[in-house]
């Protein structure tokens, strides 16, 4: 497959991935800035969003006030803001217009008509009455765009590149959201336990689509390292950190497959998806929860760098 090819079904579903992260992640700050009473706690809130998106210097440099309208206006519309869900899905668009003869109608057809639908969503201001609605409609165009690649293209080289996007992305997202949540979700410590406390978790929680299946499996208790536990090592779980590597593992493998060897990539994610599978919640926190979620974003993205340089991303 021709690096340009595979350069852009990769940010393809890179692209479609962050968009619906970023559309969870509005929804939680939205939700969680509710729940706090005053203006200063909300808009610490929202600084927690940026900060998950990495935009957060970017936002600062653009405005000097941070309400929740400005700042989620910024995340999803703002075309002077290359993160925005609105310019992602304009280059997910683009790159599958790019690889259009390697991926099936249904998929640029879902992929295009979800361009064109946020397009006019977004074509005017976001307003509280109506984010909802808005974030629906992304997380909306995104599910389809999965559903036609899963139902429509071979399992060749072209569905593995898009997959193993999928799955960096969604691995990178699900550390990120735990890295800046986990310690600054409660006010003070006399809040743990109670009614307030649950309700930040849960909404945590609903950030990575999983609070049914983390009450499924844990008669809904919320408890703050079950809570890691379930995000970091639940290979059940469609977001944790262990099942996506093992879907790039199963993806990278396809590629081995299909060209006859395997790449310093390969060896890589080897390294990382065994420290994953062989450790234990315990030894993560002795070792410090930040400590390991920063190591696993900084080597997720190394994994990145090594696809692109191993099959010759050409942009």
């Amino acid at each position: 497959m021709l690096g340009r090819a595979a350069y852009g079904v990769f940010w393809m579903a890179r692209y479609l991935e962050r968009a619906e992260n970023t559309a969870r992640l509005i929804d939680v700050g939205f939700h969680l800035a509710l729940t706090r009473g005053d203006k200063a706690s909300q808009d610490e809130e929202w600084k927690s969003v940026l900060t998950t998106t990495g935009q957060l210097e970017a936002y600062k440099a653009a405005h000097k006030d941070m309400t929740g309208p400005q700042v989620f206006n910024y995340l999803l519309r703002d075309r002077e803001n290359p993160a925005s869900v609105l310019r992602m899905v304009e280059a997910a668009r683009t790159n599958a217009r790019v690889v259009r003869t390697s991926i099936t109608n249904e998929v640029w057809e879902a992929t295009n008509d979800g361009w064109m639908t946020l397009s006019e969503i977004l074509s005017r201001p976001v307003r509280e009455s109506n984010l909802g609605e808005v974030l629906t409609a992304v997380r909306g165009q995104a599910t389809l765009v999965r559903g036609a690649m899963g139902g429509s293209m071979l399992r060749n080289d072209v569905f593995n590149f898009a997959r193993i996007g999928t799955f960096i992305e969604r691995a990178d997202n699900t550390a990120r959201i735990l890295d800046v949540k986990y310690y600054v979700l409660l006010p003070s410590v006399a809040w743990v336990g109670s009614s307030l406390d649950n309700a930040q978790w849960d909404t945590l929680l609903r950030s990575v689509a999983g609070s049914r299946a983390y009450s499924w499996l844990n008669a809904g208790s919320m408890d703050p390292r079950d809570i890691a536990r379930f995000m970091i090592l639940d290979g059940q779980f469609p977001r944790s950190l262990v099942f996506c590597f093992e879907k790039i593992r199963s993806n990278m493998a396809g590629l081995a497959k299909q060209y006859g060897h395997e790449t310093g990539a390969h060896e890589l994610l080897r390294n990382v998806g065994a420290r994953l599978h062989q450790t234990t919640i315990e030894e993560i926190f002795d070792m410090g929860l930040h400590e390991f979620l920063q190591d696993f974003i900084g080597k997720t993205n190394l994994i990145g760098d090594a696809i692109a340089a191993d099959y010759r991303f050409i942009e």
